[in-house]
């Protein structure tokens, strides 16, 4: 019993002296004390943790923009000149390397800029299409290069009518006046 009640005194003890207050000190000079206001915060006022923005991620590499990818040469009679562009600009942050063009077939023939393409710097692929054959096509063609997005597809479409028969061709000379 002896120890039970030296345990609960020590006790009171403790928790009397974990709540007691700081002794008030005295404050010399012309300083006065500050008068501070204790405020008890309930969790519902509580101000919320920060929050963090998730980092912007600059993305690099060579980025091939173009103001189209799909040229429609409507309707254009057989024979007649079958070459196209595709204008783009380099958007990126490294030199563009365009290191194959492939047409669908043999008769659409892309032509593209061998050497590297800074950043900012715009350029063309010309592709020619054999306007030979008559009738509606729709041909693509298909880029390798270092952009990230990969494949860089071009099309290619329109209608190649017959040329009219038993008309003399064009000359630039005039014969027999």
């Amino acid at each position: 019993m002896k120890k039970l009640l030296s345990l609960i005194a020590l006790l009171a003890f403790a928790t009397t002296a974990m709540f007691a207050q700081p002794a008030k000190t005295t404050v010399k000079g012309d300083v006065q004390p500050l008068n501070v206001k204790k405020e008890v915060v309930k969790p519902s006022q509580a101000t919320p943790a920060p929050t963090t923005k998730p980092a912007v991620i600059a993305t690099s590499g060579a980025k091939m923009t173009f103001e189209t990818t799909t040229v429609d040469y409507g309707t254009i009679e057989q024979n007649s000149n079958g070459v196209r562009t595709f204008p783009f600009v380099n958007d990126g942050t490294e030199p563009l390397i365009i290191k194959h063009a492939k047409g669908s077939c043999g008769c659409t023939v892309p032509k593209y800029p061998k050497e590297p393409i800074m950043p900012g710097e715009s350029a063309v692929i010309e592709v020619r299409y054999d306007t030979k054959r008559v009738g509606p096509f729709s041909k693509n063609v298909r880029l390798t290069t270092n952009v990230k997005e990969q494949p860089i597809m071009l099309y290619i479409k329109g209608t190649v009518n017959k040329a009219p028969v038993g008309l003399p061709a064009k000359s630039n000379t005039l014969q027999g006046f």
